[in-house]
């Protein structure tokens, strides 16, 4: 009878526990924490310095300063979370969660409202004499 049924012991097991699976798409999955995810970006936060871009190693980020775009290929990110470390300010962060597939391939670009600050007005210093000697007192 041991021969015959080796896994009698098993099915028992299985019928009487929980699944082992998840119910996905009715019921989403809490990722554990520090889990990497993907790159989300503040745009109201983000100066366009390039930073995120230098750093990222497989060059999935792209800063255009002149057009005011921030862009990430999210098929090329590894999601190592260098560009979110080197950001000075904070702007980046990595989100739990994982880019939903899709049929093609997509850069997800984000347009930024920063506005760089005008260079202040130099003071008009006092004009020096003619020929630059200075009288003496």
């Amino acid at each position: 009878m041991g021969q015959i049924l080796p896994f009698t012991k098993q099915v028992l097991k299985n019928l009487f526990s929980e699944p082992a699976t998840t119910q996905y798409p009715f019921v989403q999955r809490e990722y554990p924490e520090r889990t990497r995810g993907h790159v989300d970006i503040n745009k109201d936060q983000c100066i366009l310095c390039g930073m995120c871009m230098r750093s990222c190693p497989p060059g999935a980020i792209t800063v255009d300063r002149a057009g005011k775009t921030w862009t990430i290929n999210r098929f090329d990110c590894i999601q190592c979370g260098y560009c979110t470390e080197k950001c000075p300010k904070k702007c980046l962060s990595i989100t739990p969660g994982y880019q939903e597939p899709g049929p093609e391939k997509y850069t997800y670009s984000v347009e930024v409202p920063y506005e760089p600050p005008k260079p202040a007005a130099k003071p008009v210093a006092a004009a020096a004499p003619a020929g630059g000697v200075k009288p003496e007192a």
